[in-house]
């Protein structure tokens, strides 16, 4: 098994265990914090088996069905995510605002305290090892998740914080508060995963800075005269490049084909931790004008 699906598996039991650990005590001690906290790993649980889901499903070779493959089913798994986060965030504020309508006392604040620190560790020993994992693969999906359940890191010491302050002052209107702080900050957290993920899905061009360096590449290359119809999008690892590229009606055809191999090259080179796929269309001369309509992909 490869080592990113191994890193998805040890994150999805992590997460599991965290799960049942913050359940059992939100619901003996009634605190908002602590409910948020386990929808989060829960939500952390379905990000990490929609990791592993889509690891294993992407990356499979194209087919009579799929000539491109199936790398579009991470940006669909992180529109989904994104939505589930959503509604979690949703649940959390109205339990929140309920709290405060109706106050109810926090009860075994010690053990809840006790979980949330045991959580904080272990979740930062899971960071430590989806990094080294990320570092060693360069595995876009690990380096995602790595980042995902490094917020949780803040999100366990702000429960900490709130449990500890409850636990001094006595002050119940806290753990709602904070309640309403984290949905807060899921929806901002969401928002951005299912916009990348539309915007994927539905073929966005690549970043203008990407667009820029593949115009570079192709302006420094001394033989092609010009170049025309050049179209990117982006599906989760893969990268999708046309162009056509004008050369002179003198060329042969083999030195024509050498150059477009170096262009290649160097943009394969620019997008090393991608997977590109790059179709150059060798004019003999620029006939851009005579086919403003043509479409590509």
């Amino acid at each position: 098994m490869r080592l990113e699906k191994k890193a998805t598996l040890v994150s999805t039991t992590v997460a599991g265990v965290l799960v049942v650990l913050k359940l059992a005590v939100a619901l003996f001690s009634g605190s908002i914090a602590v409910l948020a906290s386990a929808v989060d790993s829960l939500l952390d649980l379905c990000v990490s088996l929609f990791n592993y889901f889509a690891l294993h499903n992407s990356e499979k070779d194209p087919d009579s069905k799929f000539h491109f493959g199936r790398s579009k089913i991470e940006p669909l798994a992180a529109v989904l995510e994104g939505i589930v986060i959503l509604l979690s965030a949703l649940f959390i504020l109205y339990n929140a605002l309920l709290k405060i309508i109706h106050p109810k006392e926090i009860a075994h604040i010690q053990e809840s305290l006790i979980v949330i620190l045991l959580s904080f560790v272990i979740t930062a020993f899971l960071v430590i090892f989806l990094r080294y994992v990320a570092k060693k693969t360069n595995n876009l999906v690990i380096r995602s998740d790595a980042l995902h359940y490094q917020t949780d890191l803040f999100s366990n010491g702000a429960v900490l914080f709130t449990l500890a302050a409850i636990s001094y002052t006595g002050e119940q209107l806290i753990d709602p508060i904070l309640g309403i702080a984290i949905s807060f900050y899921m929806i901002y957290s969401a928002i951005p995963i299912i916009k990348d993920g539309v915007l994927m899905l539905l073929d966005a061009a690549l970043l203008p800075k990407d667009i820029e360096a593949i115009e570079k590449i192709l302006q420094e290359e001394p033989v092609i005269q010009n170049y025309h119809y050049l179209k990117t999008r982006e599906s989760a690892s893969h990268v999708f490049i046309s162009v056509h590229t004008v050369f002179s009606v003198s060329i042969s055809l083999y030195d024509a084909h050498v150059v477009s191999d170096k262009i290649e090259m160097r943009i394969k080179e620019y997008f090393k931790d991608k997977k590109t796929h790059i179709l150059i269309h060798m004019d003999p001369y620029d006939d851009s004008e005579l086919n403003e309509d043509r479409e590509e992909w």
